[in-house]
């Protein structure tokens, strides 16, 4: 490793965490802030706060682990503000690559045992690809296709925590959180970064949020575009089928009926129903982007439909939307299904290539839980679930910021780091040396 390198990347880690200090309240923070992040961020096969306490203050591992477990479970600052400091400090790597191009909505869970740790219950862990027990985070990133940035994170807590007084005491969950559904918390987390200004993307949403037409409508409202995964059997206006307009008023009592009415003929169908009924030309052979060995491609088609759920309950139909299809060949039916309000003219190749942008989230959650140990909070607190989220989030937006600095068959920033162990100068919180 060239000195020089270390030595610059060391530097720029020490500038970026002094950036984090000017919104972390408090001076006496800006200590354990420093060692929290260094621990993220060196090697360490568990980065819960035992380990990292040893591998920063070796000289003094009790008093540092009281110290990193009181600034990460109790002290009272900004999760939010952290985070807008974060992508103040990345946006400019990201940007550097290209202007933002995609909102995605996600959720990741993180296996626990016992019911104790806050939010945990049976529910479907994606890790596990199964019920498991489990906390559930949801999140919202921003991306372009080379680089991606959680920018909001948000527990999901199960009804049977939210109504469950005792357990909300003891873990510290706020009086102003309530039982949200975690399509709820999404639109929650669009929103705010709508209100701060955030440079706008297509949002992007797997079936289990893209399903919700409440949510899609939410972000529509919102002046935004959006893909959204959908089931198989959500049913659409196929572009030849309409509705029967309300029934003609008689004149006799009542009020005039404002409803759509459906008959016989005049039925919507699944997008299954649909996809299956499309002729051989109107499926394309598609490729968006160069995998590890070989292009990835698949077939797709599009038709603009009308979603129909609940339509027999209004006055007009929804707006017109894409239907985008993917059958793989060799498949024996389609496997994916989106609905989208891009424009009308937007280009086929294009509108895949910013479908299949979801990629980019997966490999987040692999990186923050494999290179700064996103799940490794053994703690049982809201807060303390915060805000290791946030300075994970915080130790990878410095990663990724790094990322251009190292030649593409170099190692990765981190690896520079680990190699340095604790510097020379460095003087942890509390040291006899800083005293």
């Amino acid at each position: 490793m060239d000195l020089e390198d270390s030595v610059s990347i060391e530097s720029r880690f020490a500038g970026y965490v002094d950036g984090l200090v000017q919104v972390i309240g408090h001076a006496d923070r800006a200590g354990p802030l420093r060692d929290y992040c260094m621990g993220l961020v060196m090697p360490c096969e568990r980065k819960s706060v035992e380990p990292m306490a040893a591998l920063t203050a070796p000289e003094r591992v009790a008093a540092q682990h009281q110290s990193l477990l009181h600034f990460v479970g109790q002290s009272a600052w900004s999760d939010e503000e952290v985070l807008r400091k974060v992508r103040e400090l990345v946006l400019p790597a990201i940007e550097r690559h290209g202007p933002v191009e995609a909102w995605i909505i996600d959720d990741t869970s993180f296996p626990k045992q016992g019911r104790h740790s806050v939010g945990v219950t049976r529910q479907y862990c994606g890790e596990r690809g199964k019920t498991d027990n489990c906390q559930v985070a949801v999140t919202l990133s921003i991306a372009n296709h080379a680089v991606s940035l959680p920018i909001a994170h948000r527990l999901y807590l199960p009804r049977e925590w939210a109504c469950d007084a005792a357990r909300r005491r003891k873990a510290g969950v706020p009086k102003t959180i309530k039982f949200a559904a975690k399509t709820d918390i999404a639109l929650a987390q669009i929103e705010a970064a709508c209100a701060a200004g955030i440079a706008r993307g297509v949002v992007l949403m797997d079936h289990g949020y893209g399903s919700s037409l409440e949510l899609r409508t939410g972000v529509s409202a919102l002046a935004l575009n959006y893909i959204a995964a959908i089931n198989p059997q959500t049913s659409v206006w196929a572009p030849a089928v309409k509705p029967l307009p309300p029934k003609p008023w008689s004149g006799r009592g009542g009020k005039p009926s404002q409803r759509l009415r459906r008959d016989g003929q005049h039925r919507p169908c699944s997008v299954k129903e649909l996809a299956l009924c499309l002729p051989q030309k109107a499926w394309r052979a598609i490729r968006w982007r160069e995998g590890t060995s070989d292009w990835l491609s698949s077939r797709f088609a599009r038709v603009r439909v009308r979603p129909a759920r609940g339509d027999d309950r209004m006055a007009e139909r929804r707006p017109e939307e894409w239907l985008l299809i993917e059958w793989p060949p060799g498949e024996s039916e389609p496997t994916n299904y989106w609905l989208s309000n891009l424009p009308a003219d937007i280009r086929f190749q294009r509108f895949v290539d910013l479908c299949k942008l979801r990629w980019r989230i997966e490999r987040d959650y692999q990186e923050l839980k494999q290179e700064v140990g996103l799940g490794h909070y053994e703690g049982r607190g809201w807060r303390g679930f915060h805000h290791h989220a946030t300075l994970c989030i915080a130790a990878y937006g410095f990663l990724i910021s790094e990322r251009e600095t190292i030649p593409p068959s170099g190692p990765s920033p981190a690896t520079f780091l680990s190699k340095l162990g604790v510097p020379s100068g460095y003087k942890p919180r509390g040291s006899a040396i800083a005293a």
